[in-house]
């Protein structure tokens, strides 16, 4: 009742003044017509009766106005002009989303967002956070109402993308780089690191026990440096995670093998870590259920190279990218289009059945992104026009080779960030939906030496090695040199002349000195020092010998 005191008095003052107005107007101006006198006195006639009911027509609308006639003191019938209402909807607050975002070192970051943002503004603003330039490799994912990961789309508004619930992600790495030595900024190469060790905890990127002690051993230099033997007492390393089962055993192989990188830089051990990572079959390799022609479980992988198929555990398909001409889904219908081989003349099609409709237009749209970032130049614009066939849907950011000109041109100082402890990756730690979670991995690829047997074969590496081939040949030769350090300079010249004449002798294959001294010299050598070393090489595939 009060709040309508004011107009009411102000329209009373309007109507006692009208008469008078329009008599000196009728004076002034002898052009006034008879239709305006005529229109004044019906606002006159009608105002008193018609003011309860012009107010309360609209409540949104009413808040609008009262609020404007608050301000200005005048009534809405004293400024009906466009041009005065407009200062009052500029200044209308932006309405704003909450949104949390798990870092990769658990950590987490919150900000507001304008309810109609597109997503590259949030990653945009988690980058800044985080002070990384090399943003092109990392991506945002979100869980939708089946748990299933869903990566936001940058080119799409956020609220079309997340229908309902909170607004929840995660900042992963979406694109995995074939060679991270290329990589231009050591503080891209710590969140890449960080990524692959979480995927290790939770399964999703199975190794043997000798990865898992080598990686090991180079996570706990990056963090905790150089050994010391008054700081690091007993099993120091016992609250670090490394592996999904953890054992004892683990532990004291990684112990021996962080006292050997005595003046390794926290930098030069992830640069090792990531150098053997990427020997790993499974590195990069982003999953999907499906089944095949006959009804069979099997497990759609796509990776920087193409398309891969698993099946109990054992890879026995892979298509490349080259020799797929077209990617398409329908329904739940996965489908692929080969190219004709050598002695084939036609083009043949494959389809896979997927669980539901949305996973397999979620396959199809991870397959466009990584062919597009991988093996174009440039990415493809989107199509354009009223009548489009098929999905618009076309990767915007910029490819692998953008990526690679844009980080050359980096000029700035190293930046200063300090590297998290790796106890806080537990198993339920990502929001990576049912492939992140142990218990799907292990359906269908095993955490363990069984996976790495039945995955001899690298994605990224040329020809057929084991996994323990790759670790002898990455492995740094200073491991074992190191050992000797704390030994007289006389023992250590003899060590490594010893060294020597062994190479050169190895060198000469029909050399009679290799077949007959053989057995004498290599106990001499310093790698007989390390015996355990040795013994634990051939632990990558134990169970050839047993299955």
């Amino acid at each position: 009742m009060t709040t309508e005191t004011g107009p009411d008095s102000e329209v009373k003052n309007v109507q006692e003044e009208a008469p008078q107005q329009q008599l000196e107007a009728a004076t002034h101006s002898p052009a006034a017509t008879a239709a305006g006198i005529a229109s004044w006195d019906a606002e006159a006639n009608e105002k008193p009766g018609a003011q309860p009911d012009s107010r309360n027509t609209e409540p949104g609308t009413d808040m609008e106005e009262k609020d404007y006639s608050e301000t200005d003191g005048l009534s809405d019938k004293t400024t009906p002009s466009k041009t005065q209402k407009s200062p009052q909807k500029i200044n209308k607050k932006v309405k704003s989303a909450l949104c949390r975002v798990t870092l990769l070192d658990a950590s987490e970051y919150e900000c507001e967002v304008e309810k109609h943002a597109r997503g590259q503004v949030l990653f945009d603003m988690v980058c800044e956070h985080l002070n990384l330039l090399e943003k092109d490799y990392f991506g945002l994912t979100f869980c939708d109402s089946d748990s299933q990961k869903n990566w936001l789309d940058p080119s799409k508004e956020i609220k079309k993308q997340i229908r309902s619930g909170p607004w929840n992600f995660a900042f992963t790495v979406k694109f995995y780089p074939p060679d991270p030595a290329q990589l231009t900024e050591d503080i891209t190469r710590y969140y890449l690191c960080l990524q692959l060790r979480a995927d290790i905890i939770t399964g999703r990127l199975p190794c043997s026990f000798v990865t898992h002690a080598l990686l090991g051993s180079y996570a706990v230099q990056a963090e905790l440096g150089d050994y010391d033997a008054e700081e690091h007492v007993g099993n120091y390393v016992s609250e670090l995670r490394f592996a999904p089962n953890q054992t004892r055993e683990l532990e004291e192989r990684i112990m021996e093998l962080h006292k050997t990188y005595r003046g390794m830089t926290p930098g030069e051990a992830e640069i090792h870590f990531l150098e053997n990572a990427k020997k790993l079959s499974m590195y990069g390799v982003d999953l999907h259920h499906a089944k095949d022609s006959e009804g069979i479980d099997i497990m759609l992988g796509v990776c920087a190279n193409g398309l891969l198929i698993y099946r109990d555990r054992l890879r026995i398909n892979r298509f490349a990218w080259p020799k797929i001409l077209k990617i398409s889904y329908k329904r739940s219908n996965f489908y692929i289009k080969i190219r004709p081989g050598e002695y084939e003349q036609f083009e043949s099609t494959i389809g896979f059945k997927l669980p539901n409709h949305r996973s397999a237009k979620r396959l199809w749209k991870v397959c466009i992104e990584h062919h597009t970032f991988f093996r174009l130049v440039s990415p493809e614009p989107p199509p354009k026009g009223f009548l489009v066939m098929g999905s618009k849907f076309r990767y915007s950011g910029r490819t692998q080779a953008q990526t690679r000109q844009a980080s050359a041109l980096i000029d700035r100082p190293a930046p200063f960030f300090e590297r998290s402890s790796s106890k806080r990756y537990t198993m339920s730690r990502s929001l990576d939906g049912e492939f992140s979670r142990p218990a799907s991995v292990s359906e269908n690829h095993d955490a363990g030496a069984e996976g790495e047997k039945q995955e001899e074969d690298g994605e990224f590496g040329s020809g057929r090695r084991s996994e323990t081939e790759d670790e002898e040949v990455t492995t740094p030769t200073k491991i074992k040199e190191l050992k000797f350090l704390d030994k007289p300079e006389d023992v250590l010249l003899k060590h490594q002349a010893s060294i020597n004449e062994l190479k050169r002798t190895l060198k000469e294959p029909n050399s009679k000195l290799v077949h007959r001294d053989r057995d004498r010299r290599l106990p001499s050598s310093p790698a007989s020092s390390s015996p355990k070393h040795e013994e634990e090489t051939p632990k990558g595939t134990p169970e050839k010998a047993s299955e």
